[in-house]
């Protein structure tokens, strides 16, 4: 029994199996899951209902577990900004900027050897779709 808030074994494992470069995908209700990532990529499918599970509230817990050093978002080609963007950017770390990609780019970029795992959400707001970079863990001070 673990003692933490991520108890999810797919997620863990395949988190453990990352590393510096690797990526994570949190997508949305609408996105294509079978043909949008790595065919190498675990897909785990949390989205039990439309609503359950929000992207916000898997990339509130993910980014509390590993270090993100690059956040990269789907953007419409017209109009605003969609506004979970900003929810976005409160959950990651202070200096993690969103790159924007116009949807086919971030398809190709969501199709790369690197995503190592893609979480199915049952977001339903539109372009409510996030690529994590992983970081690095800092080595202790004293080493």
């Amino acid at each position: 029994m673990l003692k933490t808030e991520l108890l999810h074994p797919e997620i863990l494992g395949a988190l453990a199996a990352a590393g510096h470069g690797s990526k994570v995908l949190i997508a949305d209700s609408n996105y294509p899951f079978g043909t949008g990532s790595s065919g190498s990529a675990q897909i785990v499918y949390l989205n039990f209902s439309p609503g359950k599970l929000k992207a916000t509230e898997v990339l509130e817990v993910i980014a509390r577990h590993i270090p993100i050093e690059a956040a990269e978002v789907m953007m419409p080609g017209i109009g605003p900004e969609p506004k979970i963007f900003k929810e976005f950017r409160t959950a990651l770390p202070e200096k993690v900027e969103l790159t924007p990609r116009e949807r086919f780019e971030f398809y190709d970029q969501a199709r790369s050897s690197d995503t190592c795992l893609t979480i199915a959400t049952g977001e339903q707001r539109i372009y409510a779709n996030i690529l994590l970079t992983i970081g690095v863990v800092a080595p202790p001070d004293d080493l």
